[in-house]
């Protein structure tokens, strides 16, 4: 059986999220369909939860803002992301693929997950599906993407 919520959230972007969708899934069909695949039924509702709560922080797009404070991560955050999770994320500012609001977003969204340790891997799959969550943001989710998938394809 798969184990993570975002084991379910990678199957259901891959399967269903990702290209232009051929048919319409409902909740439940996608529930049975999950379960079908091994996934277990606590996990997939914790990630329909998940995507609600995406959906449901979904901003609307603003101007880029004027470079600001940096962001300073709590002894908490540290212990949960190693140092190349804090690097991506800063990289992904700098390079203005995630700005302040959806750093932050990313952060929620990860610890959303309940995993006591976030891997860059990880890490990656969130900020895509924030990304992907956001309207206006399809040049960062194209990139996001290339970055997800290329790993992805190394390692298979």
């Amino acid at each position: 059986m798969k184990e993570t919520v975002l084991d379910v959230l990678v199957y259901l972007f891959e399967n269903y999220f990702h290209g232009a969708p051929d048919t319409v899934h409902d909740r439940d069909s996608l529930q049975s369909e999950l379960m079908d695949a091994g996934f277990d039924p606590n996990q997939i509702g914790k990630a329909f939860d998940w995507l609600l709560d995406l959906q449901n922080e979904r901003a609307v797009p603003a101007p880029a803002p004027a470079k600001g404070p940096i962001r300073v991560f709590a002894q908490e955050e540290q212990d949960r992301l190693d140092p190349q999770c804090l690097g991506f994320l800063m990289r992904l500012e700098a390079f203005g693929v995630l700005d302040s609001e959806s750093r932050e977003r990313v952060l929620e969204r990860a610890w959303a997950l309940e995993q006591s340790q976030i891997e860059l891997q990880d890490l990656k799959w969130v900020v895509l599906l924030v990304l992907f969550n956001e309207p206006g943001r399809e040049a960062e989710f194209a990139w996001m993407e290339t970055q997800v998938f290329g790993d992805h394809l190394r390692t298979n």
